[in-house]
This record gives structure tokens, sequence and C-alpha cells, in this order.
């Protein structure tokens, strides 16, 4: 009796591929929130100016995008700080910020399961720990305070701006409220970051706030993309604390807002591993950014950061984490 091989080698094939797709583990699942997300408010875009090229978002736009990359959750970080920017000047400033603040909670509570607003301020403002403790009262601000130094022109070698820095984070920390911070310097005053700034936030400002999380954003940088020296500084002195499991690093936290792009060369996406590592993967938080213009989506953004040559596991574990602050 004659016997067909190519039906045989047909099965073959398809018994060891199947057997292949059993052994090999699961792809990453979608993250369980995205922990770095921006709504904007028409009085925010006027304020961005034309050039901005920023459209109305707010939070069905935002849970629109989440829903495409199979996210669950999303922390909505108020933009009230760039109404205290030194670059504009208001009579009513206090007045904006508190609107901006209250518009972003607004937007979370229409989705309560799922968004959770952060409140927003300059923290050189003499108004700064006025509106921290407003937004500590208010069940839709009390989770955290987002923070950005380079909007707000810090300077962490000008020891006045770190005592006020250090009344901000110590009123943060007494509230019980997170502090996500984007830390990277003023890129536009060329002002300066490295390891001496890096020490500074961790010597001083992270001791100041013990008890809470302190979420760095955007791995110490800006983004989109990984091509800013100076904050690789940043990051590896960050990281190598943080592997040293410093005192300072207890709470510290770190998102990956933006920073990785469909175009990162392999050895910038090498380096994000290796500091993620260092870091920790249980530390490490997914984050879109600001979900416009020429910036990825979450669906995209997500695809992105899988380029980083991490392990499945790692993945997974990034993929899971869910800061105390939403607890």
């Amino acid at each position: 009796m004659q016997i067909c091989a190519r039906p045989i080698a047909a099965l073959a094939a398809l018994v060891l591929t199947v057997a292949a797709r059993a052994a090999a583990p699961p792809a990453p699942p979608s993250p369980a929130g995205d922990f770095h997300q921006h709504v904007f408010s028409p009085q925010a875009i006027a304020l961005a100016g034309p050039a901005a090229n920023l459209q109305p978002l707010d939070a069905d736009g935002v849970v629109a995008l989440l829903d495409a990359a199979g996210i669950r959750k999303g922390v909505l970080l108020s933009t009230a700080y760039m109404f205290g920017s030194p670059r504009f000047q208001f009579d009513d400033e206090l007045a904006r910020v508190r609107a901006e603040n209250d518009w972003t909670a607004v937007q979370a509570a229409r989705f309560p399961d799922r968004l959770i607003a952060f409140c927003g301020f300059n923290p050189l403002k003499d108004y700064a720990l006025a509106e921290l403790k407003r937004c500590a009262g208010l069940p839709g601000l009390k989770r955290g305070i987002k923070l950005h130094f380079g909007n707000a022109d810090v300077q962490l070698d000008d020891p006045a701006h770190v005592d006020r820095l250090r009344q901000v984070f110590a009123a943060a920390n007494s509230a019980r409220m997170a502090i996500v911070v984007h830390l990277r310097a003023s890129i536009r005053n060329k002002r300066p970051y490295g390891v001496a700034q890096a020490r500074i936030f961790l010597d001083k400002l992270m001791l100041a706030a013990p008890d809470v999380v302190v979420q760095v954003a955007h791995l110490g940088g800006s983004g989109p993309g990984f091509d800013d020296p100076p904050a690789r500084v940043v990051l590896a002195t960050l990281a190598q604390a943080a592997e040293r499991r410093e005192p300072a690093t207890r709470n510290l936290w770190f998102d990956v807002a933006s920073i990785v792009t469909p175009d990162i060369a392999p050895a910038d996406a090498a380096e994000v591993a290796r500091r993620i590592r260092q870091i920790g993967p249980a530390r490490v938080l997914y984050g879109t950014d600001s979900a416009q213009g020429a910036n990825l989506r979450p669906r995209e953004a997500w695809a992105a950061f899988l380029r980083v040559p991490l392990s499945d596991a790692e993945f997974r574990q990034i993929a899971q984490n869910v800061p105390p602050y939403w607890r």
C-alpha cells in the first residue's frame, strides 16, 4: 500500500506549530493602567496657542483611547501648572489654576471606576501650599499632585527653590498625596541637569516625602523619544541609587510616558532596558503622556514600548503594576 507523504508532513508541521505555541509564554497583556495622561480644557488650549496644535480632549476622548488599547485605568494629570509658568502673567492666575484643576476633577468624576485626577500647580508660587491644601480636601483631587519642574523653571541649584520644594513635598506627604514630578529642568532656559541635580532630588526632596509615592515622569526626561543626554545621566543616577536600595528610593517609582518611540535605536532601547532592570520592573509604570498631535496614542505607545529588549515576564510585571495611590 502506498502512503502519501504530503498529508503526513503537513500534519507533522501542524503538530509542531501547536506544540510551539503551547510552549511559548503568552504575549504581554495590555497595561492595567495609563498612569500619565492629560486632558485639555478650552482654556488650556487657548493658553498653549496655535503653535501647540492642541485639540479639545476630555474624559470621553481619553477613555475611548484607553478602550482601544485594552487599558482599564487612567490618571489625568492636571495641566493647571501651565497658568503659573513664568512665561505668563495673569491678574487672576490663582483663579485660573483652580478652575483648571476643578475641570480636570470633573472629567475624572465622569468615569469614577476608571479615572482619577491629580492636582497641578507651580510649586514655587506663593499660593502653592494653599492650593495643595485645597486639593487635599476635595474628593476628586486628593489622590496626588503633578509638578512640572521645566514649566515652572525650577532650579535645583537654587537653595531657595529647594527649600520651597521641600515644603511642598512635606505638605503632600502630610496629606498622603502622591507626587508625580516632571523632573527635567527647563530645556528652553538651558538649565543644568545632571548628576548634581539628581542627587539634590534624592537627598533633599525625596527625604521630605518618605511616606508617599513619588513618580518620576518620562524616566526623568521629557519625551517624545530618548535622545536627551542630560536626562539619561539623571536616569542613570536615579536607577543606580534604586539598585543600591538607598533609603530615598523606598517609594520612588518611574513612568515611561513617551520615552520609547517606534524608531528607537537598538542601543537606546537596550539602555532603557538596563535602567528598568536597575530600578526594578515592579516600580515602573506605563504611561502615554499627551495624546495630541504627533504623540503616540496609548495603543501605539504600548506597542512601541514592547520594542525594548525586556523579557516577557518583565513586560507582564510592568503591565500589571498599579501604584499604591490607586488602591
